[in-house]
Protein backbone atom coordinates (compact mmCIF):
# COMPACT_ATOMS: atom_id res chain seq x y z
CA UNK A 1 0.00 0.00 0.00
CA UNK A 2 1.34 3.45 -0.94
CA UNK A 3 2.25 5.21 2.28
CA UNK A 4 1.01 8.50 0.76
CA UNK A 5 -2.51 7.12 0.23
CA UNK A 6 -4.70 6.79 3.31
CA UNK A 7 -6.10 3.31 3.85
CA UNK A 8 -9.86 2.83 3.63
CA UNK A 9 -9.65 0.99 6.96
CA UNK A 10 -7.00 1.52 9.63
CA UNK A 11 -6.95 0.24 13.21
CA UNK A 12 -4.00 1.29 15.35
CA UNK A 13 -3.28 -0.32 18.75
CA UNK A 14 -7.00 -0.97 19.29
CA UNK A 15 -8.07 -2.42 22.62
CA UNK A 16 -11.58 -3.32 23.70
CA UNK A 17 -12.30 -4.27 27.29
CA UNK A 18 -15.79 -5.08 28.54
CA UNK A 19 -16.90 -5.36 32.12
CA UNK A 20 -18.51 -8.54 33.42
CA UNK A 21 -19.54 -9.89 36.81
CA UNK A 22 -16.24 -11.77 36.88
CA UNK A 23 -14.27 -8.60 36.12
CA UNK A 24 -12.89 -6.99 32.96
CA UNK A 25 -12.78 -9.10 29.78
CA UNK A 26 -10.18 -8.18 27.16
CA UNK A 27 -11.88 -8.74 23.80
CA UNK A 28 -9.23 -7.07 21.63
CA UNK A 29 -5.62 -6.65 22.71
CA UNK A 30 -3.70 -4.13 20.63
CA UNK A 31 -5.00 -4.74 17.13
CA UNK A 32 -3.24 -3.16 14.15
CA UNK A 33 -4.97 -3.68 10.80
CA UNK A 34 -5.26 -1.79 7.51
CA UNK A 35 -7.07 -2.35 4.21
CA UNK A 36 -6.74 -0.34 1.02
CA UNK A 37 -9.63 1.05 -0.99
CA UNK A 38 -11.08 -1.73 -3.13
CA UNK A 39 -9.29 -4.49 -1.20
CA UNK A 40 -11.03 -7.76 -0.34
CA UNK A 41 -10.00 -8.87 3.12
CA UNK A 42 -11.07 -12.08 4.86
CA UNK A 43 -10.95 -12.43 8.64
CA UNK A 44 -10.72 -15.94 10.06
CA UNK A 45 -10.22 -17.43 13.51
CA UNK A 46 -11.90 -19.52 16.20
CA UNK A 47 -15.24 -18.60 17.71
CA UNK A 48 -14.92 -15.92 20.36
CA UNK A 49 -11.61 -14.62 18.99
CA UNK A 50 -12.96 -11.13 18.25
CA UNK A 51 -13.78 -11.34 14.51
CA UNK A 52 -17.30 -9.95 14.70
CA UNK A 53 -16.15 -7.34 17.21
CA UNK A 54 -13.71 -6.04 14.60
CA UNK A 55 -16.56 -5.60 12.12
CA UNK A 56 -18.63 -3.78 14.73
CA UNK A 57 -15.73 -1.40 15.35
CA UNK A 58 -15.36 -0.73 11.61
CA UNK A 59 -19.09 -0.02 11.38
CA UNK A 60 -18.98 2.35 14.33
CA UNK A 61 -21.44 0.14 16.21
CA UNK A 62 -18.90 -0.52 18.99
CA UNK A 63 -16.39 1.96 20.40
CA UNK A 64 -12.83 0.93 21.18
CA UNK A 65 -11.61 1.28 24.76
CA UNK A 66 -8.37 2.76 23.41
CA UNK A 67 -6.53 3.12 20.13
CA UNK A 68 -7.64 4.64 16.83
CA UNK A 69 -10.20 3.39 14.32
CA UNK A 70 -10.20 5.25 11.00
CA UNK A 71 -12.55 4.39 8.15
CA UNK A 72 -12.94 6.34 4.90
CA UNK A 73 -10.99 9.23 6.38
CA UNK A 74 -13.10 9.43 9.55
CA UNK A 75 -11.66 8.95 13.04
CA UNK A 76 -14.53 6.92 14.50
CA UNK A 77 -13.06 7.19 17.98
CA UNK A 78 -13.83 10.93 17.97
CA UNK A 79 -17.38 10.89 16.55
CA UNK A 80 -20.63 11.38 18.47
CA UNK A 81 -23.46 8.86 18.15
CA UNK A 82 -25.26 11.10 15.64
CA UNK A 83 -22.08 11.55 13.60
CA UNK A 84 -21.47 7.79 13.66
CA UNK A 85 -25.00 7.16 12.38
CA UNK A 86 -24.39 9.62 9.53
CA UNK A 87 -21.03 7.98 8.81
CA UNK A 88 -22.70 4.55 8.50
CA UNK A 89 -25.43 5.83 6.21
CA UNK A 90 -22.91 7.44 3.88
CA UNK A 91 -20.14 4.85 3.87
CA UNK A 92 -21.01 1.37 5.19
CA UNK A 93 -23.10 -1.59 4.09
CA UNK A 94 -23.46 -4.62 6.39
CA UNK A 95 -24.59 -8.18 5.65
CA UNK A 96 -25.16 -10.32 8.75
CA UNK A 97 -25.48 -14.07 9.18
CA UNK A 98 -28.95 -13.47 10.64
CA UNK A 99 -30.71 -11.52 7.92
CA UNK A 100 -32.13 -8.76 10.21
CA UNK A 101 -35.03 -7.95 7.93
CA UNK A 102 -38.05 -6.06 9.25
CA UNK A 103 -40.84 -8.70 9.20
CA UNK A 104 -43.62 -6.15 8.58
CA UNK A 105 -41.89 -4.69 5.51
CA UNK A 106 -41.79 -6.04 1.97
CA UNK A 107 -38.52 -6.95 0.29
CA UNK A 108 -38.58 -3.58 -1.49
CA UNK A 109 -39.24 -1.65 1.72
CA UNK A 110 -36.45 -3.53 3.50
CA UNK A 111 -34.00 -2.84 0.67
CA UNK A 112 -34.90 0.86 0.68
CA UNK A 113 -34.65 1.29 4.44
CA UNK A 114 -31.09 2.65 4.72
CA UNK A 115 -31.67 4.97 1.77
CA UNK A 116 -34.85 6.32 3.33
CA UNK A 117 -32.99 7.04 6.57
CA UNK A 118 -30.51 9.01 4.48
CA UNK A 119 -33.35 11.08 3.02
CA UNK A 120 -32.70 9.85 -0.52
CA UNK A 121 -35.54 10.74 -2.84
CA UNK A 122 -34.52 7.89 -5.13
CA UNK A 123 -34.60 5.34 -2.29
CA UNK A 124 -37.13 3.01 -3.88
CA UNK A 125 -35.69 3.32 -7.37
CA UNK A 126 -32.23 2.35 -6.09
CA UNK A 127 -33.75 -0.45 -3.97
CA UNK A 128 -35.50 -1.81 -7.07
CA UNK A 129 -32.20 -1.77 -8.97
CA UNK A 130 -30.44 -3.60 -6.13
CA UNK A 131 -33.17 -6.25 -5.88
CA UNK A 132 -33.01 -6.74 -9.63
CA UNK A 133 -29.23 -7.17 -9.34
CA UNK A 134 -29.72 -10.04 -6.87
CA UNK A 135 -32.44 -11.65 -9.00
CA UNK A 136 -35.51 -10.73 -6.95
CA UNK A 137 -37.47 -8.57 -9.37
CA UNK A 138 -40.50 -10.85 -8.99
CA UNK A 139 -40.32 -10.96 -5.17
CA UNK A 140 -40.22 -7.25 -4.32
CA UNK A 141 -43.73 -7.23 -2.84
CA UNK A 142 -43.19 -10.31 -0.66
CA UNK A 143 -42.62 -10.21 3.10
CA UNK A 144 -39.65 -12.00 4.73
CA UNK A 145 -41.87 -14.85 5.98
CA UNK A 146 -42.86 -15.51 2.35
CA UNK A 147 -39.22 -15.81 1.23
CA UNK A 148 -36.74 -18.66 1.50
CA UNK A 149 -33.57 -18.24 3.54
CA UNK A 150 -31.54 -17.62 0.40
CA UNK A 151 -34.04 -15.03 -0.81
CA UNK A 152 -34.00 -13.27 2.55
CA UNK A 153 -30.20 -13.08 2.44
CA UNK A 154 -30.41 -11.67 -1.09
CA UNK A 155 -32.75 -8.95 0.21
CA UNK A 156 -30.23 -8.22 2.97
CA UNK A 157 -27.47 -8.02 0.36
CA UNK A 158 -29.57 -5.69 -1.79
CA UNK A 159 -30.16 -3.46 1.24
CA UNK A 160 -26.41 -3.34 1.90
CA UNK A 161 -25.37 -2.50 -1.67
CA UNK A 162 -28.22 -0.15 -2.61
CA UNK A 163 -26.48 2.96 -1.16
CA UNK A 164 -23.24 2.09 -3.05
CA UNK A 165 -21.17 1.90 0.18
CA UNK A 166 -17.44 2.49 0.20
CA UNK A 167 -17.05 -0.27 2.80
CA UNK A 168 -19.01 -3.54 2.74
CA UNK A 169 -18.87 -5.68 5.87
CA UNK A 170 -20.07 -9.30 5.77
CA UNK A 171 -20.30 -11.41 8.93
CA UNK A 172 -20.63 -15.12 8.06
CA UNK A 173 -23.24 -14.19 5.42
CA UNK A 174 -23.78 -17.82 4.35
CA UNK A 175 -23.79 -19.35 7.83
CA UNK A 176 -27.55 -20.01 7.84
CA UNK A 177 -27.73 -21.29 4.26
CA UNK A 178 -27.09 -24.63 2.57
CA UNK A 179 -23.90 -24.97 0.54
CA UNK A 180 -25.40 -24.41 -2.90
CA UNK A 181 -27.47 -21.40 -1.85
CA UNK A 182 -24.53 -19.98 0.10
CA UNK A 183 -22.32 -20.32 -2.95
CA UNK A 184 -24.76 -18.29 -5.05
CA UNK A 185 -24.93 -15.61 -2.36
CA UNK A 186 -21.13 -15.35 -2.27
CA UNK A 187 -20.95 -15.11 -6.06
CA UNK A 188 -23.36 -12.18 -5.84
CA UNK A 189 -21.49 -10.60 -2.96
CA UNK A 190 -18.17 -10.64 -4.80
CA UNK A 191 -19.64 -9.45 -8.11
CA UNK A 192 -21.67 -6.63 -6.55
CA UNK A 193 -18.91 -5.36 -4.25
CA UNK A 194 -16.41 -4.75 -7.04
CA UNK A 195 -16.08 -1.03 -6.29
CA UNK A 196 -16.18 -1.30 -2.48
CA UNK A 197 -13.67 -2.39 0.12
CA UNK A 198 -14.94 -5.78 1.33
CA UNK A 199 -14.20 -7.16 4.79
CA UNK A 200 -15.54 -10.69 5.17
CA UNK A 201 -15.67 -12.76 8.36
CA UNK A 202 -15.84 -16.46 7.54
CA UNK A 203 -14.92 -19.90 8.82
CA UNK A 204 -14.79 -21.23 5.25
CA UNK A 205 -11.24 -21.41 3.81
CA UNK A 206 -12.71 -21.58 0.30
CA UNK A 207 -14.49 -18.25 0.74
CA UNK A 208 -11.48 -16.69 2.41
CA UNK A 209 -9.33 -17.83 -0.50
CA UNK A 210 -11.43 -15.72 -2.87
CA UNK A 211 -10.25 -12.59 -1.07
CA UNK A 212 -6.99 -10.87 -1.84
CA UNK A 213 -5.74 -11.22 1.72
CA UNK A 214 -6.57 -13.30 4.78
CA UNK A 215 -5.88 -12.29 8.39
CA UNK A 216 -6.40 -14.51 11.40
CA UNK A 217 -7.67 -13.36 14.76
CA UNK A 218 -6.65 -15.31 17.83
CA UNK A 219 -7.07 -14.33 21.47
CA UNK A 220 -7.98 -10.77 20.54
CA UNK A 221 -4.94 -10.19 18.34
CA UNK A 222 -4.54 -10.09 14.57
CA UNK A 223 -1.90 -12.33 13.03
CA UNK A 224 -0.11 -11.33 9.83
CA UNK A 225 -2.23 -11.52 6.70
CA UNK A 226 -1.48 -13.76 3.76
CA UNK A 227 -2.45 -13.35 0.14
CA UNK A 228 -5.58 -15.20 -0.92
CA UNK A 229 -6.38 -16.95 -4.16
Amino acid sequence: MDAMVEAMVSLTDVHLTLQSQAGPVNILRGVDLAAAAGERLAIMGPSGAGKTTLLMLLAGLTQASSGTVRVAGHDLSALSEDALAAFRRENVGIVFQAFHLAPSMTALENAALALEFSGRRDAFARAEEALAAVGLTDRMGHYPAELSGGEQQRVALARAIAPSPRLLLADEPTGNLDGETGGRIMDLLFSLSAEATLVLVTHDPGLAGRCGRVVRVRDGKVEDGAAGG
